[in-house]
């Protein structure tokens, strides 16, 4: 694709995840967001009440992360964290896969908790869920294997990275997820997006939502004409 700023704006999820983020900060991002329609605006669970009520009426949703950045709590506690943010005004969730299960050969409970997650998450009306996989630490056939996993689990979208691993979000990955997805869920690609060229590759790729911090700073690239590079 080009660079649309507009087709651009609404594949984006603008985070905000660091630990010592502030209400102030989520609610520019909030302001921010609503300027450019981006698709959501990812925040820490303590944030989606307030970050839901600014953007109440509005076309950006609430994201909210649960499991993370880990991913290596109990079942039962990122189901309850995913009733927590949707009471609270979540509509979307990205919630990271079990990777000590799945690499320690227990595939079920990768794709059971995955299952249960997607469950509880239609009956409390979120519309999106996400899971991340932290390609950073897979080998080729475990990334395969977490995408399939994921995919079965009934995820929407399976995503690259928590951006807090070792590395983030590659041209390589998302071709192989994408590939691997074959139509049955998208995929989104964050960690370490930074640009717009290089969100422009990633697309290219296949990615259809792009997770960064930087969302604004890329789209108002896209509209000043500068290719990032």
């Amino acid at each position: 694709m080009g660079a649309d700023w507009k087709t651009l704006s609404s594949m984006m999820d603008s985070t905000l995840l660091r630990p010592n983020a502030n209400l102030m900060e989520v609610e520019e991002l909030c302001r921010e967001a609503i300027t450019y329609s981006f698709a959501t605006v990812c925040v820490n669970p303590i944030f989606i009440k307030p970050a839901s009520e600014l953007l109440q009426g509005s076309k950006p949703k609430v994201g909210a992360v649960i499991g993370f950045p880990l991913g290596a709590t109990f079942p039962s506690v990122k189901v309850l964290e995913l009733e927590a943010v949707a009471v609270a005004g979540a509509k979307e969730v990205d919630t990271v896969m079990s990777l000590g299960s799945l690499l320690s050969g227990k595939p079920d409970v990768v794709r059971d908790e995955i299952g249960s997650i997607v469950d509880v998450s239609r009956s409390y009306g979120i519309d999106v869920v996400k899971v991340i996989l932290e390609v950073c630490y897979l080998t080729r056939e475990q990334k395969i294997q977490a995408c399939e996993l994921a995919i079965e689990g009934g995820a929407d979208y399976v995503k690259t990275s928590t951006g807090f691993g070792p590395t983030g979000a590659t041209v390589e990955d998302v071709k192989l997820l994408r590939s691997v997805c074959a139509g049955r869920a998208k995929v989104k690609a964050a960690g370490g997006i930074r640009n717009l060229a290089q969100t422009l590759e990633l697309i290219e790729a296949g990615a259809q939502r792009i997770g960064t911090s930087q969302a604004g700073k890329i789209v108002r690239e896209a509209m000043s004409g500068n290719s990032g590079k």
